[in-house]
């Protein structure tokens, strides 16, 4: 297929000749020329092999093909403009023995080559001029590779197919000029027959001259790497005298979803329709398919397909007559090593991730990914949305109606339809694929109108997405992007509208968070308008690199020189760099569970199923009693009653529950629910969801230490004007107060010092990606809430006593909390209750009166920060073992944990605020192991066995959302630092411990709505907590 105006078919631009010229350059070359998109390309095509029989055919194995993979390492040479540099590299005998070697596929900045990865959001790195780019700042590659055609190729039609360059390119085989292809995520297929040399003994030589832009790269503005090179698998396909051209099949489900036609289109004149009694299903729950084989003289092609049917009945998306919940992910394709040139076997783990953390859809954005991937979604079972490689979100930094620039352009209308058909065309066969989306952020105009259309001349089973189509004009359903939770309710609740509503991006995944996921989950179970949606995104976009003495990091925009750059906002995903989960990821799967766990009545659970097509009787269910302190849990089984429909209740009967009622200690019923037999993507017992649910409250915190009869005189002394010193009547603790700060200042252990920093109240936490790129970082900075301070006003101690005897000694301060710079103060009465071994400390604040200026709205926590000496491991009651905020702590479930420090710590791409956990009751801090004769460890009744020696404990009872941590960074580190390498540098030899009372919580304000109004920590009223130290 040639898309071209008045040029001729056959012959290579002249720009691409050498010899003598008149004028430079000799001719618009194609890569500059929108009336240019291909030159000798053959019509897009599904992506079947040809098989030499029906038993190959049936293996679905590329390797058994009549086709040759010709990847692997090439030859290269890297110009810095197309004008420069061995033009004449493609001519037969040119020798390119000293060129360097790189890989295909491959990105050329991957590997060294040029100017480096550059990373922008949505600007446009070069100036702007569509359709024209640089013809000097245009690097330009030049890839050689020689191969054999076997001999029973011979009489074969051969095709040379590359499946993704970026980002346009031309080819020679043999010295002679084949063709021009751009579009830089789609295939593009030559026919070679008339160049190539088949026999063992006739060498081929392939020479591919590759632009790092085009005027296409003015649609391909995504929001990742710009990166260049044969980024895909290239192919020599052997098609015989006799074969397929395409082939389309529909498996069209009746109106009962039973019986099935299977309409297939052989584009050889030919058409067949077959029909088919109750097949199974295809959904992504059961993904069953099926193999056609088609026949033919000298081959066959196979074609998975799976029975299925996509509608939209009366306003809700439904497959197979079944409302479905899009519980996605958008997913770009990335490698920390190779950029775009992700391994199959790396994209595989992602999906099997995936499915593992109970997500059920993709949207590729914003392109059309490796067709090897559509083909792993078929079997595992992965609804996708396919989006067109379109988008030209730097239009809207230029000024003008950005629409008007190529949308909104019938000149760019060809484009616009190349790219959608070549979607459509490549992945029509696809079952997993149900949703045909225009492209991304490209603003609305008449070319996406036309892309409608066409889409719907070629399939129209399949229902078409855009969210710039904001009037549904184009498309066949409604989508916005980081929708505030109130105004998608509001969205569902109207009853007028035909058409249900996506969230094809929410939940924006950067840093630390998302927060206040399940609000969104909850709403697309309660309404049937609301079709899902899909976060953003699935992985960071980091590319491993070094520092110049050597140290490994993750690289982000700006790290490679890359200039203008949108530095870590490429870093927004669940998963790290390397595609191992955050804790985002954690919380999200917790928040899709296929099974929730909704309540307790006497000995009754009740349970839905949150499958869309699935009973559960393909699970097993676990249950047992969490209590308090205990680390040592049975189990026991649970049946789960048979054929419960998807999106019904059921209840569960416990036998044997324990009475909660006398029990004095917090406890939960937990279950698990498992995989009872091994699937495709996960084995045998793979848990895919739990639940717990509360049988005993917890203790609440006395308002004083139990005093204890005559334990003897603890012993005061004041050391100096400015410090206080207490010792337990045993001298084993002696706590220390600096009267000129009026906090605690020392705690001594046996004669240790423990505190390596005093404790101060605290209202500032290092800020969370979401915080920065949110209201709440910016009004905490401008308020200057990390650097307030204590300021001493009074302090006063007195004796506790009884009418016979002294039990402890009460210290109280009255102090203020402010900045410097700002006139905002919030006083603070903090009362100190000493007995025995133990601290209680109460916390009594009220905020300014009036309306000072820049008193933040909100705190970003309420509690006390210290450092201590010596701590090894930290164990505690609460939510865990991972980090758990107020907004993201659904997927941590109440335990007896234990970790060392450095395990509480996640050490983000990006440094900033993380390692909290929260609902917590009470927390030890351990030292060393200490062997103490006839000692047991919880879990191992080894007698005499070392245990760790608790350094410090803080309880703080009953309240809710009490949390802490620890860790070897303060605030200003992680603020300061903007690489793990430069933050592991400031590492400390203490533990900075935060003991808080509230937190604010994490929202998603980096890309969306930011944290909800009931997980701020708002500070328009006073406070009083208090907790215990011992």
């Amino acid at each position: 297929m040639t898309i071209i105006r008045a040029v001729d078919r056959q012959s290579p631009p002249r720009s691409s000749t050498v010899g003598p010229v008149d004028h430079f350059p000799e001719s618009t070359p194609d890569w500059n020329n929108l009336q240019v998109l291909h030159r000798n390309t053959l019509p897009p095509r599904s992506g079947f092999f040809v098989y030499g029989n029906a038993r190959d055919a049936l293996d679905y194995n590329p390797s058994k093909a009549k086709c040759l993979c010709l990847s692997g390492k090439w030859k290269f040479h890297l110009s810095p403009s197309p004008f420069e540099g061995p033009r004449d590299f493609w001519t037969t005998g040119f020798d390119t023995y000293s060129w360097d070697d790189i890989v295909v596929p491959g990105m050329w900045q991957c590997q060294g080559f040029g100017r480096g990865p550059h990373y922008t959001n949505y600007d446009y790195p070069f100036p702007v001029d569509p359709p024209n780019v640089s013809y000097t700042d245009n690097e330009c590659g030049r890839h050689v590779t020689s191969f054999h055609v076997p001999s029973h190729y011979a009489c074969h039609q051969l095709r040379l197919r590359f499946e993704g360059v970026d980002s346009a390119f031309t080819v020679w085989l043999n010295g002679s000029y084949v063709g021009y292809s751009q579009g830089s995520r789609n295939p593009s297929e030559f026919d070679v027959t008339a160049f190539a040399r088949v026999g063992d003994n006739n060498g081929n030589m392939l020479a591919v001259e590759v632009y790092q832009r085009c005027d296409g790269s003015y649609i391909e503005d995504q929001d990742q790497w710009w990166l260049s090179g044969i980024f895909r698998h290239v192919y020599l396909h052997a098609f015989p005298p006799v074969h397929l051209e395409d082939l389309h099949v529909r498996p069209l489900l009746d109106d009962d979803y039973v019986d099935a036609s299977v309409v297939v289109d052989l584009t050889m004149g030919t058409m067949a329709t077959l029909r088919v009694v109750n097949p199974h299903k295809w959904t992504a729950e059961s993904p069953y398919l099926y193999t056609l084989v088609v026949r033919f003289p000298g081959g066959a092609v196979p074609q998975r397909i799976g029975f299925r049917r996509v509608e939209i009945l009366q306003g809700t998306f439904c497959v197979n007559g079944s409302p479905v919940n899009l519980r996605g992910v958008n997913r770009h394709e990335h490698h920390p090593d190779a950029g775009r040139a992700v391994p199959y076997e790396f994209m595989r783990q992602d999906l099997l991730l995936m499915k593992r953390h109970n997500i059920n859809a993709i949207r590729t954005s914003h392109y059309i990914q490796d067709q090897r991937l559509y083909d792993l979604a078929d079997e595992l079972g992965l609804w996708v949305l396919d989006e067109t490689d379109l988008e030209c979100h730097g239009f809207a930094s230029v000024g003008g109606d950005p629409a008007k620039f190529t949308s909104d352009n019938p000149d760019w209308e060809p484009s616009y339809l190349d790219r959608v058909r070549q979607m459509v065309m490549r992945d029509k066969n696809h079952p997993s694929v149900i949703i045909w989306s225009l492209g991304n952020e490209s603003f609305y105009g008449r070319n996406h109108k036309a892309m409608y259309d066409l889409i719907k001349t070629v399939d129209a089973t399949r229902p078409v997405h855009y969210e710039g189509d904001r009037q549904a004009i184009s498309v066949d359903m409604h989508s916005r992007m980081y929708l505030p939770v109130g105004d998608l309710v509001e969205f569902a609740r109207q009853k007028s509208g035909k058409f249900p509503l996506v969230l094809c991006e929410f939940a924006h995944a950067m840093g630390n968070g998302p927060g206040a996921l399940k609000e969104y989950i909850d709403a697309f179970y309660k309404y049937p308008r609301l079709m899902g949606g899909f976060v953003w995104e699935w992985a960071n976009h980091g590319l491993r690199t070094k520092t110049p003495d050597g140290e490994e990091y993750m690289g982000y925009g700006g790290d490679f020189g890359d200039e203008p750059n949108d530095k870590n906002f490429v870093m927004d995903g669940l998963c790290f760099s390397n595609h191992t989960p955050t804790p985002g990821l954690v919380e999200y799967a917790k928040a899709i569970e296929p099974v929730q766990t909704l309540g307790l009545e006497g000995d009754e659970v009740t349970i839905i199923n949150r499958y869309d097509f699935l009973s559960l009787d393909h699970l097993s269910c676990m249950c047992s009693i969490v209590t308090e302190g205990e680390t040592d849990i049975s189990q026991t089984s649970l049946d789960i009653p048979r054929n419960i429909k998807p999106h019904t209740k059921a209840v569960l009967r416990i036998p044997n529950l324990p009475d909660s009622s006398p029990r004095r200690i917090e406890s939960y019923f937990h279950l698990i629910f498992t995989l009872s037999r091994p699937t495709n993507w996960a084995p045998a017992g793979h848990q895919v969801a739990w639940g717990q649910l509360q049988l005993s409250q917890p203790a609440s915190l006395p308002r004083a230490l139990p005093s204890i009869p005559n334990p003897g005189a603890l012993s005061v002394t004041q050391d100096s004007p400015t410090t206080l010193s207490v010792a337990s009547p045993s001298s084993s603790t002696t706590w220390g107060f600096d009267l000129s700060l009026g906090t605690l200042a020392s705690l001594r252990r046996h004669g240790h010092q423990l505190l390596t920093e005093p404790f101060t109240i605290d209202f500032y936490r290092a800020l969370t990606d979401n915080d920065r790129g949110g209201r709440f970082g910016k009004e905490w900075r401008e308020s200057r809430l990390h650097q307030t301070k204590a300021h001493i006003q009074e302090v006063k101690w007195e004796e506790e006593k009884t009418s016979t005897h002294s039990h402890g000694l009460r210290v109280q301060v009255r102090s203020k909390v402010a900045p410097p710079v700002l006139a905002w103060a919030v006083q603070v009465v903090t009362t100190y209750h000493v007995r025995m071994d133990g601290l209680h400390i109460s916390v009594n604040a009220e905020p300014p009166h009036g309306p000072p200026l820049h008193f933040p709205t909100t705190f970003a926590r309420i509690g006390l920060t210290a450092g201590i000496d010596g701590v090894e491991t930290v164990r505690w009651w609460g939510r865990g073992p991972g980090e758990s905020y107020r907004d993201k702590k659904m997927s941590q479930g109440f335990g007896t944990w234990e970790r060392a420090v450095d395990e509480l710590f996640v050490d983000y791409e990006f440094p900033q605020e993380g390692r909290n956990r929260t609902d917590v009751r009470w927390v030890e801090f351990l030292g060393r192991p200490r062997r103490r004769r006839g000692s047991v460890v919880a879990g191992n009744q080894e007698q005499g066995t070392p245990q760790p020696e608790r350094l410090l404990r803080a309880r703080f009872g009953d309240l809710e959302g009490a949390s802490f941590s620890a860790s070897h960074y303060t605030a200003a580190d992680l603020d300061a630092c903007e690489h793990p390498y430069e933050l592991h540098r400031r590492k400390r030899q203490d533990t900075l411990v935060r003991l808080d009372w509230a937190h604010h919580g994490l929202g998603t304000g980096s890309c969306g709505p930011a944290t909800l109004p009931e997980y701020q920590l708002r500070t328009d009223k006073g406070f009083t907590f208090a907790l215990v130290l011992d």
